[in-house]
């Protein structure tokens, strides 16, 4: 049975044509209505770049509102960018969730809702809802790649690492391995989602599309190496795919990382966390990783969380507390799978 197609129209307008060449810097406007402002839209960035005939990539940063090396490496992106040198469109959103860049929040602060988790989105629905939807019928169509650029945020600290999914297509799954290492990230983490349910990467993915995401960092704040990576990028992606002629930078060899069984450590207390590792660290089966000490119960030993088998810290908690049930830590381990030779 073929799947009817939502053909309702789209809340969401644009004065930017996706089809023109040249350079386009405009808003997608966005119709929220609220006590301030019984008319108000919110005027979310959008920039189309297009040249001679080739792919198109979206580049989308700040899924979530408080993770910046994405909207920073975009907006050198849409500064520099000269359509006369490109074969192909680039179309650049530098704050998928723009209210929650604004507010420096996860979430955003409108509605609540989680941008990678809202796809394929609502029309008629809440305004992360109507973005989400909007992307997935009007803009997903229309590209070659996606790359979306993730970081911790504040809750999370990341070994900077390009990210990529296990795919069943035998050829895609070799193709993006090869974007991955063109990205030029010092490790790429093949990676295996706790929930996949209405992430951008899964609408993407199911469209047939190649999708690559980067995890740079975390702390609700940036480094020089994240920016670097993430600017560089960019940058590797338009000339892997052929839409500048232009030398790749970065440092080298991308190092593949993948999350087996149990890569997922769960807190199952609550407390002061105090981690004994730091992202990048070798760690063996039974090594003491962290410990959460009881806020209320101070003269009892603290939980004892330990290593389930030999890798490497790709992930952990930043914040000083941690809650039950919060992920403590992602445990990787190397894999020469996806090496080139």
């Amino acid at each position: 049975m073929t799947k009817r197609q939502d053909t309702r129209p789209s809340r969401i307008s644009t004065e930017v044509d996706f089809a023109a060449k040249g350079v386009q810097h405009g808003h997608l406007t966005i119709p929220h209505s609220r006590n301030a402002s019984a008319w108000g839209s919110i005027l979310s960035p959008v920039s189309v770049f297009k040249g001679g005939e080739g792919p198109t990539v979206l580049f989308t940063g700040a899924s979530h509102g408080d993770e910046y090396e994405g909207p920073i490496a975009l907006m050198h992106l849409m500064r520099t960018l000269d359509p006369a040198a490109l074969n192909g469109r680039v179309i650049v959103i530098p704050a998928l969730n723009y209210p929650a860049l604004k507010a420096g929040t996860r979430l955003s602060p409108v509605d609540g809702k989680n941008m990678n988790r809202a796809f394929p989105g609502d029309p008629d629905g809440t305004v992360t809802e109507m973005i989400a939807d909007y992307v997935q019928r009007f803009i997903l169509p229309l590209c070659d790649c996606v790359v979306d650029i993730h970081a911790g945020g504040r809750m999370m600290r990341f070994l900077p690492a390009c990210v990529i999914h296990r795919l069943a297509d035998r050829q895609m799954m070799a193709r993006t391995a090869a974007a991955a290492r063109a990205f030029g990230a010092p490790n790429c983490l093949v990676l295996e989602e706790l929930d996949a349910h209405g992430m951008l990467d899964t609408a993407v993915e199911a469209m047939g599309t190649m999708f690559i995401s980067t995890e740079l960092g975390g702390g609700g704040t940036t480094t020089p190496e994240t920016l670097e990576i993430a600017r560089n990028g960019v940058h590797n992606i338009l000339v892997h795919f052929g839409l500048l002629d232009a030398p790749l930078k970065g440092p080298g060899k991308t190092r593949f990382l993948e999350t087996p069984e149990g890569a997922f450590i769960i807190a199952r207390e609550g407390g002061i966390l105090e981690m004994t590792v730091e992202p990048g660290h070798e760690v063996a089966a039974g090594d003491v990783i962290a410990r959460i000490h009881d806020i209320d119960a101070p003269a009892a030993a603290p939980a004892r969380y330990t290593a389930p088998s030999h890798g490497l810290i790709a992930h952990r908690h930043d914040a000083g507390q941690i809650a039950r049930g919060d992920c403590l830590c992602v445990i990787a381990t190397e894999t020469d799978e996806f090496d080139d030779g």
